[in-house]
Parts: C-alpha cells; structure tokens; sequence
C-alpha cells in the first residue's frame, strides 16, 4: 500500500487557532465526515477516545497519531493536522496530528502505512519540512517525496546491513550512551540493523557475540579506555574517540563499510596503512597522532579505575572531620571511634591505594594483565617516594612498556615453558626495572615537582588563586569531556593526591555550571530556545546538580558560537571567587551530594556555583537571538541529544 491510496490532500488541514485536544480531534473528523471517508463522527470519535483513554497517542518529536477501527468507517484512511500554536496532548505539546481510520475488518495494510509514517517522523528533517509548509498541498507532496527517497535510499549499500560495535567513556555514564544512541540513530536512518555494546560504570550491557561478529558488515569501536576487542576475532574496525561517534556517526559508519568492503577477515590496519599515503611526513603526522591518542587512552583508563577510590575516600574522610579536626586520631582529646572507623578507610585505605591503581591500570592498558604488578607496585613506589600522582603515571606507562617489550622479546620460547615465563620471569624483571627508574632516577626530583606545586598552591591568596580558579574552571567548561577538559581534572587530580584540595572544587564548580546555567536559560529565555531545547534544559537542573556536565554538550554543538563562551565565563567567574574564597573540596566528583560533607564552606561553595550559573544564563539571554514562533517548532525537530 503507498501513501497516496491512503491520503488525500482533501483530508489535510493547516490552523493556526488555539485548539484543544478534543478539538482538533473534532476537526480532523469534520473533514473526514465531509469527504466521504467516515458516515457517524460521533460514533468515530467516541472510539477515537477509548484508545486515547488507555494510553495517549503522542508519540513525541510534537507528533500524535489517534487511530480507531470503526463499523462507520468506509475506507481506511489518514486526516492531518498541523497546528503550530501547539495542542496540548496529555503531558505532550503536539504540531502534527496524524490521525488513522479504518474498517472493523480491515486488514492490516493500514498499521503497516502507519509505521511507515512513524519512521518518516523520526527524520528531523522531514518533520521540519512538515513544520514549514504554508499549504495542504505542500504537506502532501512532502509525504510523497519522502517515501520515494526512502525506497531508494533503501537499495544503497548500506540498507539491511548489519552495524556493530563498542563504546567506552572514562567514567562510563554519559558520553558512553550517547556514543552508542548516534551511532544507533545513524544506523536506522541508513535501514541497517545495529547492536552498540556499552561498557558503562554499571558493567558491560547489549554484549556482543560471537554471532554478532559473524553477522556484521561493519564494526565500530567508539572509546576513550581501553577496551576488550578479542570478541572480534581479527575482524578490521573503526577505532575512534568516543566524542567523534557523538558529533559525526555518519563518518563513523560509512568508514566502517568502506573498511568492511575491502576484506571480511584481516587484522586491523595501522592509521598510516589505511591512509595510503607514501609521502614522509604525512606518515609521520599520522603516527604522531596515533602516538597521541594512545597516550590519551592509556591515561584515561587508568583514570576510570582511579575515581571511584578517590570518590569514596574523598567522602570518608570528610565524614571523618565532621566529628572534629583531630577526632580520627587515637591520641587526640577529641578521638571519636567513628571518626577512626571512616578515617581508616578513606585515608588509611581507599587514598593509599588509588595511585597504584592508577599506575597499574595505566601498564594494564598497554601490556594487559602482565603490567598490572609492575604498574601497581610502581604505583606504591611513587605514593612512598613521594612523587604522588605524576610519579604514579611515570610508573605505569614506564611498567607497561617494559612489560610489552619483555612479552616480546620472550614468545619464542617453548610453549612448555610460557606459563613459568608469564608468571615468573616478566612480572619479576619488568618490576625490578620499573623499582630501579622509580628508586634511583624519577622518585626524587619529582617528588621534589609535587612539593614545588603544593607550596606554591599553599601560598596562592587573593588575585592568584582567583585566576587559578579561573583557569581551571574555564578549561573544565570550555569542551566537556575534550582534551582541554581533562588537563584540567588531571592537574586536580595530582593536586588532590598532594592534599590540595582547592582546585577540585574549581574544577567542579566548572563542571556544574555549564549544564546549570543552560538550564536557567532556557527556563527564563523561553524566546532564545525551542521547545525541545526547553525540555532538555529542565534536565539539566539535575545533571547539573549531579556533576554531569554532559548535558550540556547538545546545547553547545547547536549553537557553539554564543554557548561555549558563555560556559567559560560563568564558570571562570565562579571557579575564581571559589578558590580565593579559600574554599576546598575533598570529593572531586558528586556535586550537590558530597558538597554539604566534602567541602569547608557548602553554602558559599554552593553561592559561587549559582552565581557562575546565572552569569553564564544571563549571557546566552542577552547573545542569543530571539526566535519566531515558525523558528521555535521548525528548529524544534532538529533535535539535540
């Protein structure tokens, strides 16, 4: 069946007038009644509304589609609506009423036109056009044209293919689902079926198979850990950060299927063999980015396996203070065995241990479970040593290195001997390496660094604590996740091991900011955003509050040019009055749930993060432009994350 047997332009009407739900439920059955289609509206409608009783017919993206089989209905049949005051749909505010009859009997032709229509509505693009058309006629032949584009799009190369792939952020909560939502999205679009496995901080979900891998045209690994690829089994794939799956899916996949087109089977390529470049000093800028986002992965997976030590020691510690200063120790007047109690497993535990893990997660993600005792035991070395945090990244990328050379140098041997190898002679000559550098050569003048650092941090007051906190709070706000973004939390990080615990509560009041700024906006400035940007910012109220700065990414992708500065400036203005405030925080991550435990001054820690917010609302108010009420449905579609 195609939509012309099923839709006439008589049945298609544009108003601009205030309607209700009922209304326009009326009107769409008045031109039905009119052209033949139905012989009792009001017995239509009243099944009409047993449906919309059960369950509300909105559907999202501003779309509704109430439907009904009816002994008065003569022929099936579609009526529709486009409204741009916006009807109000049970909880949704809907433009585009689709509204399906057909017989009592009817076969199921109709539900199969209706799904068709459903997938036209999820391209946003299409619904924009829908959303602009001045004329019934307009509309009609925009229905046509998109399912003529969908037939033929449908007979590319990539249409019934089969999308697979991984995506793994640093902390596994947001950049992860979003990496896999656009690559899912792109993939529908394309006709293609896909299955995005997500290592997330809740484990692994949507696991890949075996059968998965032997089904897939095309493989795709969004990440910025490391991740477990064994599961395909040699097969080549896309290997890319997790932000450029979320900002360009369709690059993402149509590399995917030109790398699947070439073999079926064959190791993955090197950056430089997949260039096909022979000039010099091209190969020599791929593989010094190669080189680069290695390092970047490295780092960030140890980091993913750090935070949660650093988190929950963070917090018992600051628990610990709530019962005195000194109420953790057994000496002290004030000794309190409660204090002990969370004392011994923040700082005595949890804070002794999050520099090894670093360090060995670092060697794991390069040598795998072989660098893990030289990367953890180097890790020790640096806590002991001294050099803290930056000593423990030394150690495990120097323990990962040496252990990968080892592995090497030894495969050769006979296999009879392989499991004394593994077991005995790497970790125990990587790990007398690694204790000789660390010992002898790196302990010294970088603890020495870490001294250097913490004193001048001490000393900071006034104008220079404030342009810290300036400068950290704007690197966290400035790309959200990007590399600028994790400078910074790596220079808190190293500063939090030192026992600095200033730049963390710069580093998130930068984090919290951004999302809670756009959400005051569009709260306020209801004129500068669309619709759907306005629901999104109510969200934000809660990642914002929670420290997920992710929320406010879309916002800052659709309109980079007036968001991105303002983030910065709310939150460098909030991060400098934080830090010359003499604010600390000994929880780098949580938001408002560590904050009334963690930090020194909640309430004026809490005032610096609401007036950064406020400056950086009150700048996309005063920047952005006003738009139409045709801009706000028709940019509505566009959608954002």
């Amino acid at each position: 069946m195609q939509i012309d047997e099923l839709i006439k332009v008589e049945n298609i009407e544009i108003s601009n007038e205030f309607l209700s739900k009922e209304e326009a439920i009326d009107k769409l059955l008045n031109l039905m009644n009119k052209n033949r289609v139905i012989d009792d509206s009001e017995n239509v409608k009243q099944a009409i509304f047993k449906r919309e009783n059960e369950i509300s017919t909105a559907v999202g993206y501003g779309v509704a589609i109430p439907h009904a089989r009816n002994k008065n209905v003569r022929r099936a049949s579609i009526a529709i609506l486009k409204n741009l005051e916006g009807i109000q749909w049970g909880d949704d505010n809907v433009n585009l009423v689709f509204m399906i009859v057909a017989e009592e009997n009817a076969s199921d032709e109709h539900l199969k036109m209706l799904s068709k229509i459903s997938t036209f509505l999820m391209d946003e693009v299409f619904r924009a056009k829908l959303l602009v058309a001045n004329t019934n006629r307009e509309i009609y032949n925009a229905l046509l044209k998109q399912e003529a584009d969908i037939t033929v799009g449908n007979t590319d190369r990539s249409s019934g293919k089969y999308l697979i792939g991984i995506s793994a952020c640093m902390t596994g909560i947001a950049h992860t689902f979003m990496a896999a939502e656009a690559l899912n999205n792109e993939a529908k679009n394309r006709g293609m079926r896909s299955k995005i496995q997500t290592n997330g901080s809740t484990g692994i979900e949507n696991e890949l198979t075996p059968e998965d891998v032997d089904e897939a045209d095309a493989i795709v690994v969004a990440h910025d850990v490391k991740v477990n690829t064994e599961v395909f089994g040699g097969r080549e794939y896309v290997d890319v950060p997790v932000k450029k799956a979320i900002s360009n899916p369709q690059k993402v996949i149509e590399d995917a299927l030109n790398m699947s087109s070439s073999k079926s089977k064959v190791e993955k390529k090197s950056a430089t063999q997949l260039s096909g470049n022979e000039n010099n000093e091209q190969i020599d800028l791929t593989l010094g980015k190669k080189a680069a986002r290695a390092f970047y992965t490295h780092v960030m997976s140890g980091v993913s396996y750090m935070i949660p030590f650093v988190v929950v020691g963070g917090i018992f510690i600051a628990i610990s203070f709530m019962f005195g200063i000194y109420a953790s120790d057994p000496n002290s007047s004030q000794y309190n065995v409660w204090a002990g109690f969370f004392n011994e497993i923040g700082g005595n535990a949890a804070f002794k241990l999050y520099v090894p893990i670093l360090a060995g997660f670092i060697s794991w993600s390069i040598a795998d479970k072989s660098g893990l005792a030289p990367g953890m035991i180097g890790g020790m070395m640096a806590v002991n040593g001294g050099s803290g945090f930056l000593g423990g990244m030394v150690a495990g990328f120097l323990g990962g290195y040496v252990t990968k050379f080892i592995v090497r140098r030894t495969r050769k041997i006979p296999h009879t001997y392989q499991g004394l190898v593994s077991v005995l002679f790497t970790p125990l000559v990587a790990t007398f390496i690694v204790g000789l550098v660390m010992f002898f050569v790196l302990n010294t003048p970088m603890s020495n660094l870490i001294d250097f650092l913490t004193s001048w941090l001490k000393a900071m007051n006034g104008a220079n604590a404030a342009m810290m906190g300036a400068i950290l709070a704007g690197m966290m706000a400035s790309d959200m996740g990007g590399p600028i973004n994790k400078t910074a939390s790596a220079f808190g990080l190293a500063m939090f091991a030192a026992k600095i615990y200033g730049p963390s509560a710069a580093l998130m009041v930068g984090g919290m900011v951004p999302p809670l700024g756009i959400a005051l906006a569009t709260s306020f400035f209801r004129k500068k955003f669309t619709i759907q940007e306005r629901e999104a910012g109510k969200a934000n109220y809660v990642l914002g509050a929670s420290f997920i700065t992710e929320g406010a990414i879309p916002f800052a992708a659709g309109d980079p040019l007036h968001t991105i500065p303002a983030n910065i400036i709310g939150a460098g203005i909030g991060g400098a009055l934080c830090m010359a405030s003499g604010i600390t925080l000994q929880a780098p991550h949580g938001g408002i749930f560590v904050i009334p435990i963690a930090c020194n001054h909640p309430l004026i820690y809490i005032g610096c993060i609401l007036l950064g917010a406020i400056i950086t609302a009150l700048l996309l108010g005063l920047t952005k432009k006003t738009l139409s009420e045709d801009q706000i449905n028709k940019e509505m579609v566009g959608g954002i994350l």
